[in-house]
């Protein structure tokens, strides 16, 4: 059984990791806030003091970061990944970033004998706890393949769909749909609302239609209380939709609904609400609508 190595144990990675432990893997992990790491050495994970020494003792190292400068510096800074890493070791990179800087960090690791798996996902925070993720992927056939076992732990559904920066730009479509879903979704509630109907029975009529959705099950009963415990952050999104809305710029593509949402969640980013799930953004069409 490969060596796993995890680096990022935030709400995602922690869970993801510890699937990994309970597999019977031998994992070491590391992460930015040292405390973070006490529930999977409880587990029976070890803990490594930097990046290079998670990849010193792993034949597959996988990161779960925010951005692509988070895992630019984890893999080539200072103590970083590609210090410590060997030829055949494998890196999957779970994390959502630059499609373009996905296929950059692919051909530096490649000059070592190191290669790169992008698999960006889907599910949030329950999918993560459920290891229902969803799993895109990049990399060469080789590489995907070493990979596959190992992601099957933590998703359900996972498709590989060409070279690397192809799960991350697949990623980039996942989360312009479901921009529009969650903003789709809000106004149908608020629109319900407004018109003095039972807004929980509508959605269990719609539940039953074509508008039925996961985020109309999931998130729908967050906008109707207008609480919005974390799934996912709204500041994640946010910088996800940054990454769609480049790359639809360089490929000359207009996404107008992304573009707004965009707007929407830097204001409530701005406003100090960042850290809510993006269900959120049923607080923006309440209060233009005069509900709250």
């Amino acid at each position: 059984m490969e060596r796993i190595g995890f680096i990022g144990l935030g709400t995602m990675g922690s869970a993801m990791a510890g699937h990994l432990v309970r597999a019977g893997h031998p994992v070491v992990v590391w992460n930015r806030s040292p405390g973070r790491t006490e529930p999977l050495v409880a587990l029976g994970a070890g803990v490594a003091d930097s990046p290079a020494q998670v990849a010193a003792s792993s034949d597959v190292v996988i990161l779960s970061v925010s951005d692509t400068p988070d895992v630019e510096a984890i893999l080539f800074g200072a103590g970083g990944v590609a210090e410590g890493a060997t030829a055949g070791t494998l890196v999957i990179d779970t994390s959502t970033i630059s499609p373009s800087a996905t296929r950059a960090f692919a051909g530096r690791l490649a000059a070592h004998g190191i290669e790169l798996v992008d698999a960006p996902v889907s599910g949030g925070s329950e999918g993560a706890r459920n290891a229902t993720l969803t799993i895109f992927l990049g990399g060469t056939p080789a590489a995907v393949a070493r990979a596959r076992p190992i992601l099957e732990r933590l998703g359900r559904t996972i498709t590989h769909f060409g070279p690397s920066g192809s799960g991350q730009a697949v990623k980039a479509v996942n989360q312009v749909v479901i921009a529009g879903v969650y903003l789709a979704v809000a106004e149908g509630l608020v629109l319900a609302i407004k018109a003095g109907l039972d807004p929980e029975q509508v959605v269990a009529a719609l539940g039953g239609g074509v508008a039925g959705s996961w985020i109309l099950a999931n998130r729908s009963s967050r906008m109707i209380a207008n609480e919005y415990p974390l799934g996912f952050r709204t500041s994640l999104h946010l910088k996800d939709l940054g990454i769609a809305l480049a790359m639809a710029r360089e490929l000359g593509v207009s996404l107008p609904v992304a573009g707004l949402t965009a707007q929407f969640e830097n204001g409530l980013v701005a406003r100090g609400f960042g850290d809510e799930d993006m269900s959120n953004l049923a607080r923006v069409i309440r209060e233009l609508s005069g509900l709250d």
